[in-house]
């Protein structure tokens, strides 16, 4: 019986077929794959970022509030960085501090989150429009915990039933989760941070999936940076300048929809390749590599969105 993750695979297939400002080089696929230094990634890329002790409910909801608020990345460039640190760290380090100084976020507490508290918390300006989009997401997340889980993270990990699938699909039918884009008629479910969140929460020892092989790669914007600069990834000279340009690309685009859907394909493709990993495990060394100098010194396309 096929489900949500079947048919992003699907759908990201027929895209990749279809696709003119984006193609997959696929000679390059094997050796590729073959080069990728695989291993069961890290539970924590950074114990600064993550917070590492609690109660399982605290760490349910520390998971869940980080990836509730999991994008922005078009955004980043305008945000206030700690030294020498991306976005994502910027963030993830702000939600952590506030977990350990004060506890946890409640759910009522984050049903009724303002775009100012969240500002003070993340050291950013209240009127950025990054805040606001943060809070309506943390407010969704807080309203359904609340209301479909007594308040309590943990009941809606326990909900999904050991299966890591089963909580994407919950968490992508929430406003806060929320990730689909269109594309030549069709529906593509990226369901990237609900995906993610399932990972996390995995990794983190706070769910015990036994489907986790089965997620996808998680479709942001740098592990397909990553694919083209590393050459598994070809993209039409005229989108190429434009992201070089830094300029904005526009969410649910057909550049944009390819470029995700591309790099979800050629992960799949690679993993097809290497029986001894999974699409999640892959992405997770593509987007740590993503880090180094060489991917930093290049532009990769930006998009303002909920998605990533």
């Amino acid at each position: 019986m096929s489900d949500v993750v079947d048919e992003l695979r699907s759908a990201c297939a027929q895209v990749a077929r279809l696709a003119h400002h984006v193609s997959i080089v696929r000679d390059a696929i094997g050796g590729y794959a073959a080069s990728l230094a695989l291993g069961p990634p890290q539970a924590h890329p950074d114990a600064e970022a993550q917070l590492l002790a609690g109660t399982r409910e605290q760490l349910a909801a520390s998971w869940l509030t980080l990836d509730a608020i999991n994008f922005g990345s078009g955004w980043f460039p305008t945000l206030r960085k700690r030294e020498r640190l991306s976005g994502y760290f910027t963030i993830a380090i702000g939600v952590r501090e506030r977990f350990v100084s004060r506890g946890p976020w409640t759910a009522a507490q984050l049903a009724q989150i303002e775009a100012a508290e969240l500002a003070t918390v993340l050291r950013q300006d209240a009127g950025h429009e990054l805040m606001e989009l943060f809070a309506r997401s943390l407010r969704d997340l807080g309203a359904r915990v609340g209301e479909q889980f007594g308040g309590r993270f943990e009941a809606l990990v326990d909900r999904a039933g050991g299966s890591a699938v089963a909580l994407a699909a919950q968490l992508a039918a929430w406003p806060s989760f929320a990730d689909q884009s269109a594309y030549a008629g069709f529906a593509v479910p990226f369901l990237k941070r609900a995906q993610i969140a399932a990972a996390d929460l995995a990794r983190a020892g706070v769910a015990a999936f036994d489907d986790v092989r089965r997620l996808t790669m998680f479709a942001d914007n740098l592990v397909p940076h990553v694919l083209r600069l590393d050459g598994v990834l070809r993209l039409q000279p005229e989108l190429l300048a434009r992201i070089e340009r830094e300029e904005l690309i526009v969410h649910g685009s057909p550049e944009e929809v390819e470029i995700r859907a591309c790099a979800l394909h050629a992960v799949e493709l690679i993993a097809a390749q290497r029986p001894d990993s999974c699409a999640a495990d892959i992405d997770h060394v593509l987007w740590t590599r993503g880090g180094e100098p060489r991917y930093k010194a290049s532009p990769r396309h930006r998009c303002r969105c909920t998605a990533y």
